[in-house]
């Protein structure tokens, strides 16, 4: 292989990774961003419908610079492919109403918990539905995991609902996707556009009672516009990554949010006893036996090529 064409792939390479790395870092962040509009006096609801409402023109400006105008209009005449994404957009939407809702009730620790246990979960739902073959460490991974999640509900004193609740609308999601057939990008936007009507509603209505916080002051309305890229260009950074990185590294990549996420409800004060201590114990080993399963099978992959 010529020099120039191993620095291209090289140079591919890294960029792959600084993107996988920069989307989990801002999905890691991203419990600071509520908590700052929530001390600034803006509902979670309102938050939510801010949200649906910006991350169309984001979604409509990726769909622009793939080019996949086309693409839109070929879906928009599919009604199976509407109708999965209509199911898909309810997923999501529930997975954005329980997670703002979390942070904003001092939930943090208890919302990382449901990302660390979602990947465990699609590989449970690929075995269950798609008759995925389940490694022996995948077996592990989600025994572990169970364990943690038990001992997490004898700390709380109830279900974990929020992990769970985060986890499940995930995975939901993300088998609905397997059926969609359509760039990413094209997907987000249809999915961006049934949740933007009723965001501009309620938005309008807020802002019509006085109960809006839109045009409190220049600081809020900027931070609720960025509602919009907070959303969409961590997904983008991961679109591209994931088409460009091994199972491995996204395997490992994956699990930065829900840590970054962890420590920072550990920062904000939440309760964190020893029992549920514990129970994080079992859900990273868990999740290591996870990444180790993913390293394995890239390397056999690896080898037989």
């Amino acid at each position: 292989m010529p020099p120039s064409t191993i620095g291209s792939a090289n140079n591919d390479a890294r960029s792959a990774y600084l993107a996988g790395v920069g989307c989990y870092l801002l999905w890691g962040f991203l419990p600071l961003y509520f908590h700052t509009l929530s001390i600034m006096g803006v509902t979670s609801f309102e938050m939510i419908a801010h949200r649906t409402l910006w991350s169309v023109i984001w979604a409509g400006g990726l769909v622009l610079l793939a080019r996949q105008g086309g693409q839109v209009a070929q879906v928009l005449r599919q009604p199976k492919t509407l109708g999965i994404l209509l199911l898909s957009t309810l997923a999501i939407f529930g997975n954005w109403t329980i997670y703002v809702l979390a942070v904003n009730a001092g939930r943090v620790i208890e919302a990382s918990l449901g990302y660390y246990i979602n990947p465990l979960m699609n590989m449970a739902a690929g075995a269950l539905l798609f008759r995925e073959r389940m490694s022996t460490e995948g077996k592990v991974a989600i025994g572990l995991a169970a364990v943690g999640v038990a001992i997490q509900t004898i700390a709380l004193g109830h279900l974990p609902l929020v992990s769970l609740g985060l986890a499940l609308s995930f995975c939901i999601y993300a088998i609905l996707k397997k059926q969609v057939k359509a760039d990413a990008q094209t997907g987000l936007f249809i999915e961006c556009a049934y949740l933007a009507i009723p965001g501009l509603l309620y938005v309008w209505h807020l802002q019509s009672t006085g109960a809006g916080h839109f045009a409190q002051d220049a600081r809020t309305a900027i931070l609720l516009l960025a509602a919009g890229p907070a959303t969409v260009v961590p997904l983008a950074l991961f679109a591209w990554s994931a088409r460009r990185l091994p199972l491995s590294a996204m395997g490992f990549l994956q699990f930065i949010a829900p840590t970054l996420q962890f420590l920072l409800g550990v920062f904000l004060g939440e309760a964190f006893t020893p029992l549920r201590a514990l129970s994080f114990v079992f859900i990273w080993l868990g999740v290591a036996a996870f990444a180790y399963g993913a390293w394995k099978r890239t390397r056999i992959a690896a080898a037989a090529s």
